[in-house]
């Protein structure tokens, strides 16, 4: 699957109605660990057919980031069933955040 771009007017959609765990990646395009984490976030997506990978720029969507309580980025945040099910901060290796999952 590709990676989704999460916004305000699609959260409920993607996210809250989703059937599968979602993993959302909280980012901003000036952040260099965020963007280390793009490649990880791009290889789950492809290699995980029951998980929905969304991306939330945080610049563009400052009521989803103030939602979640995101202080800095990147945060990743799984999602299930509505719920928040798992969250941490910072860059992550791609099996730490397997581990999330």
């Amino acid at each position: 699957m590709r990676v989704l771009q999460i916004t305000s007017a699609n959260f409920h959609d993607e996210v809250l109605r989703s059937d599968k765990p979602v993993l959302l990646d909280f980012w901003a395009p000036w952040c260099g660990p965020c963007r280390m984490m793009s490649s990880v976030m791009d290889e789950i997506a492809a290699q995980r057919a029951d998980v929905r990978v969304g991306k939330v720029n945080v610049d563009e969507q400052p009521e989803l980031a103030q939602r979640f309580g995101v202080m800095s980025i990147p945060t990743l945040v799984v999602m299930k069933d509505g719920k928040v099910t798992a969250k941490s901060s910072g860059a992550r290796p791609k099996t730490a955040v397997l581990t999330m999952l």
